[in-house]
Order: C-alpha cells, then sequence, then structure tokens
C-alpha cells in the first residue's frame, strides 16, 4: 500500500494481528497505558459504536478492532499533524469501514456526532494538570501530557453527553487523581464500576489506575486484581506478556 511518509515519521510493527501504526519519533508516541486499556476495555459488547477522546496516532481503536467485534470507532484527535498520522494508520491496516478520524477538540464533539448514542467511550487523556510538573518544549508532546486543550472534568462531561443509558466508559489515569475521577464521574452521572491499579513491581506504588464506569449506573465498586508490569528480575510478567500477544 502506497503510504506517504513525512520526515521523522516511522512505521512500527505492533506485533498483534500484524497491525501497524505510523509514529513520529520526535513526537509523544504511544505508551503501555494504552495498550493495557484497550486489554481493559476488550470485552464490550458486540456491534458496539465506540468514541476514543484523544486518540493520539490511533493505536487505542486499532487494537480495540483486534480485540472486539465493535460496529464502529471514532478516534477524536485535536492536534493536527496527529490525526493525520492516525488517518494514515487506518488506511494501512485497511480498517477505514471501522475506525473514522476526526480533527477536533473534545469540547465541540456534541456539535459533530449525535449525543446519547454511543455503546462506549475509551480515553488516555492528559494526566497532568496544566503548569504543574515538568513540562517540555515541543508543543505535541506537552498538549499530550498536559490538561491544555480539555481537562479532566471536559473528558467526562463530554463522554456522559455521548453515552447512551447504561453505556460504558472507560479511563486509564494516575492513581493520584483517584478522588478527582470519581467525584467527576459521580457529578456527571457516570458510576464508578470497575477499578485496576497497575504497578511496575511489587515493590513500587502504583503507577496506573484503569476504571470502568456505566452512565446512570448503580452504586456499586468493584476492585479488579492488581496489574503487575515487571517481575523481579526486570523481565515483563506473564499477563503483560498475553496482553501484547506474546504468550
Amino acid at each position: 500500500m502506497d503510504i506517504e511518509l513525512k520526515e521523522n515519521e516511522r512505521i512500527d510493527d505492533l506485533e498483534y494481528k500484524n497491525f501497524k501504526i505510523i509514529q513520529n519519533k520526535d513526537g509523544f508516541c504511544f505508551g503501555i497505558d494504552a495498550v493495557l486499556l484497550s486489554d481493559f476495555s476488550k470485552n464490550i459488547k458486540k456491534d458496539s459504536k465506540v468514541i476514543d477522546l484523544g486518540t493520539g496516532t490511533g493505536i487505542i481503536p486499532i487494537l480495540l478492532c483486534g480485540k472486539t467485534k465493535l460496529k464502529k470507532i471514532v478516534g477524536v484527535e485535536a492536534q493536527k499533524e496527529v490525526y493525520e498520522m492516525a488517518k494514515k494508520s487506518v488506511k494501512l491496516n485497511n480498517l477505514e469501514d471501522k475506525i473514522e478520524i476526526i480533527n477536533e477538540n473534545i469540547l465541540n464533539l456534541e456539535n459533530i456526532l449525535d449525543t446519547n448514542s454511543y455503546d462506549v467511550i475509551v480515553t488516555n487523556p492528559p494526566y497532568k494538570k496544566q503548569n504543574t510538573g515538568l513540562t517540555n518544549s515541543d508543543e505535541r508532546k506537552l498538549i499530550s501530557r498536559h490538561e491544555i486543550l480539555a481537562n479532566l472534568e471536559d473528558f467526562i462531561e463530554i463522554s456522559t453527553k455521548m453515552l447512551k443509558d447504561k453505556g460504558e466508559f472507560f479511563m486509564v489515569h494516575r492513581p493520584e487523581r483517584l478522588v478527582d475521577i470519581f467525584s467527576l464521574m459521580r457529578k456527571y452521572k457516570i458510576e464508578p464500576k470497575e477499578i485496576r491499579l497497575v504497578f511496575s513491581n511489587v515493590k513500587n506504588p502504583p503507577k496506573m489506575v484503569l476504571i470502568k464506569g456505566v452512565k446512570n449506573g448503580g452504586q456499586y465498586l468493584k476492585f479488579r486484581e492488581n496489574l503487575y508490569i515487571y517481575n523481579e528480575d526486570g523481565t515483563y510478567t506473564n499477563e503483560i506478556l498475553k496482553i501484547y500477544g506474546k504468550l
């Protein structure tokens, strides 16, 4: 397939069902958090209509097309250059019938897509509040990591507007933001239903948290077993190898 790459763009093999992705080595490349979120949300119902808020280069839509029997997934990406890479990755994997990528800020989404009509929202939003932590001079990386174009409340508010009643919401974030996350989910009537903490290894505190919520769901929170990325010798755990399709 004839895909024209820009300078510094490369094609990476996802080593999963022959999928590939186009990334810019100088930009913000996907990490294990996106891979873990795609695995955490893989049990969505057949023929679901899905939105990925802040899709980046399209990693989550591509993986979910391999892990689920979804009908359609819309990836929303505000940065034009990153959006264009995602579009090319969709074409590269022959997934145009399943994935639509749109170049838009999530704040404008209800003016573009039908509200109250999607079965699932997945999102790997920027983790850091604006003007906190170390900042990066590269604007693409800064926008990917910090709440510049939209904040945590924006992601949760637009999710409840787009989801059907009893629609499912999946997010990966940082444990230190859990109080904010649960407070905002309740505010916008997305009830937290499942939580899974992700650790680098058994000796360190959790570094990520995977959360499932249901719009207008009942009040009951289930803790899934902890997920450890590395064994004590620094190798991947068997569960991580399974998620990556290595076992």
